[in-house]
């Protein structure tokens, strides 16, 4: 993630990883209903005891003709236990935008495929990866996944944003398929911006969250990262759900049990280039500018990633493994 500022306070944020299932409002989809036919309930009853807690609720729902128009509304994604053809039939006539209309994912008894159908950057995509820890493949078919690069709805996920104009997307994911997109950029107001129809404004969802700098050995444990989290949040009488993301240097991109800790707290990595770390370089010395030429990745990262671009907490190294600064 790049992030470079001027006079008037803008600067780049680029992001990866991922966190909570967006809804068409890019938000969080927390409501699944799990569309099965009778004699697949057993079925069904897998899903849901596999995924059911990554998710405020996860019904299951008897199939009937008139069961998605039923339904229509009340859940953010469907997962439809059925074959695709039954799904695309019965759900064609109800599909009005793709910003409202729940995503929708079919997959079959055997478990082998989960396909997303509609709302593929709105849910379909994440639950589908979620179902694949049943054995299922997840069928990615949106042009950014299935090249292996971020759309602008999954940057928007990672740093707990929705997107404000939808429209705009069409643009942006075809510049992310190009390679032409660059870093997200970031404009810090009161100001008044004038866009075109080909930018993609992303607003936050909340505004009391805070950034969990982090920098960790390398090989660093899953639950090593867990605890250091924990104990610094818990200094400051937070949680994990007061974690809008997690900050680190590109130079940790791939760190599996920093990735494999933000997927467990449901938060997105965000990670910032050597160049925007040192114009957000912490107060407290860092022993990693002269052995490596980069500033303390963690007190820099949440620097650079806060709304305020300051910390709520300076760093402090748990376990010799994991070291965290809390920005706000």
């Amino acid at each position: 993630m790049s992030t470079e500022t001027d006079d008037n306070d803008t600067g780049n944020e680029e992001s990866s990883g991922h966190c909570s299932t967006p809804d068409s409002d890019g938000e969080v989809a927390e409501e699944i209903a799990i569309i099965s036919f009778e004699r697949k309930l057993d079925t069904a009853r897998e899903i849901e005891a596999e995924i059911g807690d990554d998710y405020e609720s996860v019904d299951i729902v008897e199939y009937h003709g008139d069961v998605f128009e039923e339904h229509w509304g009340e859940y953010d994604c469907f997962v439809g236990l059925m074959a695709s053809g039954i799904a695309m039939r019965k759900t064609a006539p109800l599909l009005d935008d793709k910003w409202d209309d729940p995503a929708i994912v079919v997959i079959d008894e055997a478990l082998t495929w989960a396909i997303p159908i509609t709302g593929g950057h709105h849910g379909a995509n994440q639950v589908a990866n979620d179902l694949a820890r049943l054995g299922a493949v997840p069928a990615m078919t949106t042009a950014s996944e299935a090249a292996g690069k971020q759309g602008v709805e999954s940057k928007a996920k990672a740093l707990d944003t929705h997107v404000v104009n939808g429209d705009s997307t069409v643009a942006t994911n075809l510049a992310v398929l190009n390679e032409e997109l660059g870093p997200v950029a970031r404009l810090d107001g009161p100001k008044a911006v004038l866009v075109g129809d080909d930018v993609t404004v992303l607003k936050r969802n909340g505004d009391d969250g805070v950034v969990l700098g982090t920098g960790t050995v390398s090989g660093v444990d899953t639950q090593q990262v867990l605890d250091a989290w924990d104990a610094a949040l818990d200094d400051l009488d937070l949680d994990r759900s007061d974690v809008d993301f997690v900050a680190t240097g590109t130079r940790k991109e791939g760190e599996d049990g920093l990735y494999e800790a933000a997927q467990e707290i449901g938060a997105g990595v965000v990670l910032f280039e050597k160049e925007t770390l040192e114009a957000f370089e912490g107060p407290s010395p860092s022993r990693s500018k002269e052995l490596i030429g980069w500033p303390g990745i963690a007190e820099a990262s949440a620097i650079a990633g806060g709304r305020e671009h300051d910390l709520a907490r300076e760093k402090e190294r748990f376990d010799d493994a994991v070291t965290v600064a809390v920005g706000r």
